[in-house]
């Protein structure tokens, strides 16, 4: 017998109608913002992602799935942003619309060792907003992280915040940074001290607790911002504020990635452990132009589905189940039966029936294991008399009524 490939998750009927609910909530909040949905191939050029996200980067290193051929080296897609920017500008989104808002909901891969929370194959709820540089944009799109959160009842996050300035300030801050390591590099853990070489800002990244207590130590963001970086800074707090965005201010935020710089966000939840982030996300000024485009910025989060599961177990709206379950008991009523179903559902009535030829008493059974809201009983004696029962499942009532009748009574 085969098993599902260890990382990877069956997502079973009963399971679906949360994941369902999320993606519902999801759909329905980016409207309101003036989102349009974009879907990507899962599937891109490995070169994508390594120009992008960073040849030193831990993704690119060690977790991505890629697949060779003779010819081609492709790459399962690991996030999100890459795809989008590339695909808004190799469909000339730029100049068709110049500001775009986009968003997507799909699964994602990193080959990493399985752990809760983290999955081979992910999906996110991710959002991107290309074209501009204001920091208005900034604060819409954390309101809107929140009023995700909100709408899907999860509360007890917090929302940490830093910004990265410019490229130059980047730079500055990593030499800084460097420099400030370099006595205490042996204290590293062997990541770490790789990537004192390769990139020293990701040190700031680390999960190792021993790396995070110096860093802490070292104090090494805050005095970095040229003046138009440590502006727009001010500017996103500063709206933050006015719509009552609760966030804290933490210098060690930089993100994995290496395209982040100005504002960096990530949303934790306590329910989550160590490894508490239920989201992120951040702004990138140099990305489009990396891949080919003009100089212009975007900025985007993303949320892992499965750790907002973990943040909050019950994410499914109950539902306003009209499901019809039909009930026949002889041959002329099951041919007779076939055909009444067929016209509920053309009248876009919710109906199934009993395949297995069960009992009436099994056949009931089923139908309340189905979440039937009425159950329609149909037998010989009553299609002669051309009737059918009607009970409800609520309250167990009972009535017959015409078959003609039929579809105009479900409908009322």
């Amino acid at each position: 017998m085969f098993k599902r490939v260890p990382g990877t998750k069956d997502i079973l009927p009963e399971e679906v109608l949360s994941w369902q609910t999320i993606e519902t909530i999801a759909r329905r909040i980016f409207s309101v913002y003036n989102y349009q949905e974009i879907r990507t191939p899962i599937i891109e050029d490995a070169a994508l992602f390594n120009r992008t996200l960073g040849e030193a980067t831990e993704i690119v290193q060690k977790q991505m799935f890629i697949i060779r051929n003779q010819d081609d080296n492709y790459a399962l897609r690991p996030e999100g942003t890459a795809s989008i920017v590339r695909c808004y500008l190799e469909n000339s989104l730029d100049k068709a619309a110049g500001f775009v808002k986009l968003y997507y909901i799909g699964p994602m891969f990193r080959l990493e060792r399985p752990q809760k929370g983290r999955l081979r194959q992910f999906h996110h709820i991710g959002c991107e907003a290309i074209g501009s540089g204001e920091p208005s944009v900034d604060v819409e799109i954390i309101s809107l992280a929140g009023q995700l959160l909100k709408n899907l009842g999860i509360t007890g996050y917090k929302i940490k915040l830093n910004s990265l300035g410019c490229l130059k300030d980047k730079q500055e801050l990593g030499s800084t940074l460097k420099e400030k390591l370099q006595k205490k590099s042996n204290q590293l853990c062997p990541d770490c001290r790789d990537r004192m070489k390769n990139n020293v800002l990701r040190v700031l990244d680390c999960k190792n607790e021993a790396c995070r207590e110096i860093v802490k130590e070292l104090s090494p963001a805050g005095g970095h911002l040229c003046p138009e970086c440590l502006q727009h800074f001010d500017k996103v707090k500063e709206g933050l504020n006015n719509l009552n965005i609760e966030f804290e201010v933490s210098c060690q935020l930089v993100r994995g990635l290496d395209y982040y710089n100005r504002t960096v966000f990530e949303i934790t939840h306590p329910d989550l452990g160590s490894q508490d982030a239920i989201g992120a996300g951040g702004r990138y000024s140099n990305l489009v132009k990396e891949l080919g485009g003009p100089q212009i910025e975007g900025i985007g989060f993303a949320f892992g589905i499965e750790r907002l599961f973990l943040a909050k177990t019950n994410l499914t709206e109950k539902p306003d189940k009209k499901l019809i379950y039909l009930v026949t008991l002889g041959d002329a009523a099951k041919i007779a039966g076939v055909k009444i179903l067929n016209r509920l559902r053309e009248a876009k009535i919710p109906a199934d029936m009993d395949y297995l030829n069960k009992s009436l008493k099994g056949a009931m059974r089923a139908a309340n294991d189905a979440g039937a809201s009425k159950v329609l009983i149909l037998g010989d004696d009553e299609l002669k008399k051309n009737i059918i029962s009607i009970k409800d499942m609520s309250d167990s009532s009972q009535k017959e009524i015409s078959l003609e009748n039929l579809t105009g009574e479900l409908k009322c």
